[in-house]
């Protein structure tokens, strides 16, 4: 099922379940920026990461002498749990509070929230979780969204790059293949603010970033003078990813990461994780526009 929202600029659609973005559609174009979620490459769009970023050591932690087994990236994927609860001709609210199934794997009260706002020719994408207990709330959310590359049918993968606000020197924490973090880092910009994009780029899973100067991304064509910008201030971490044969960038915002390869699994020492005081609420908008 999807749901639809629209402006003078864009129409979005927003499938369900898990309150995935699966389309941001030009009205004065009708050019398409979302990737297609094609089942054979990756049958995704935009998973919502909560109450983790990226993946536990052996898919588990520990919290209070208990050990809890938690899948990448968390519950909120394909979550039937995560309803609509607002619709405006310009914006769509999805939220879901915590349940007997979310619980056994993560023993927190919570309520989450996220909505899918139109603000000229951008998408704001705001983040909302409440503490309604009397202890603290431990978690991590980030956005995973995944855009169409190329374009236009007469550009390849590798006309797009990357470009950076802001000149970086940042380097890439590398991946064990079980998808823990390892204490080794690698060049990736050999242009102040710009890569290039290839699939080769890929080859050894995602491109995670603890110290970006930027705060806004964009990813365009050499052959095309349409741009698309992940905007993100405030978010410490960033990922760029997409299967080596995908033809699709991910560009993803992150309060938190994933495990170390030595870590303790011990959850409140966990990098990144964010500690929400009880009866608090926590924020985080990530914008998506488009330039033509």
């Amino acid at each position: 099922m999807k749901h639809f929202a629209k402006n003078e600029f864009l129409e979005i659609a927003v499938r369900q379940p898990g309150a995935e973005i699966c389309s941001i559609k030009s009205l004065k174009t009708g050019l398409e920026y979302m990737w297609s979620g094609d089942p054979a490459v990756w049958n995704s769009t935009a998973p919502i990461l909560f109450p983790i970023v990226g993946g536990l050591l052996d898919n588990t932690y520990q919290w209070k002498g208990e050990t809890y087994r938690l899948n990448k990236h968390g519950f909120i994927r394909d979550n039937p749990q995560l309803q609509l609860r607002g619709i405006t001709l310009d914006s769509l609210t999805f939220g879901m509070s915590a349940t007997k199934e979310t619980l056994k794997v993560y023993p927190f009260d919570f309520d989450f929230e996220i909505k899918f706002e139109l603000d000229g020719p951008q998408v704001k994408i705001h983040h909302t979780i409440s503490n309604p207990s009397d202890t603290d709330l431990l978690f991590s959310v980030g956005g995973h969204p995944g855009f169409k590359c190329p374009r236009h049918e007469n550009e390849s993968y590798e006309d797009y790059y990357l470009e950076f606000d802001q000149p970086e020197s940042s380097r890439t924490w590398l991946l064990h293949e079980n998808g823990t973090l390892l204490d080794e880092t690698a060049p990736v910009f050999h242009h102040p603010q710009t890569i290039p994009v290839t699939h080769d780029l890929f080859s050894k899973d995602a491109l995670v970033f603890k110290d970006l100067k930027s705060t806004k991304i964009s990813l365009k064509s050499h052959k095309s003078p349409q741009s698309l910008f992940v905007s993100f201030p405030g978010f410490p971490f960033m990922g760029i990813w997409a299967k080596p044969n995908g033809d699709y960038v991910c560009i993803e915002p992150w309060y938190g990461i994933a495990d170390k390869w030595d870590t303790d699994q011990d959850l409140r020492k966990k990098e990144g994780i964010l500690v929400l005081p009880a009866g608090e609420t926590f924020r985080a908008t990530y914008s998506i526009g488009i330039s033509e």
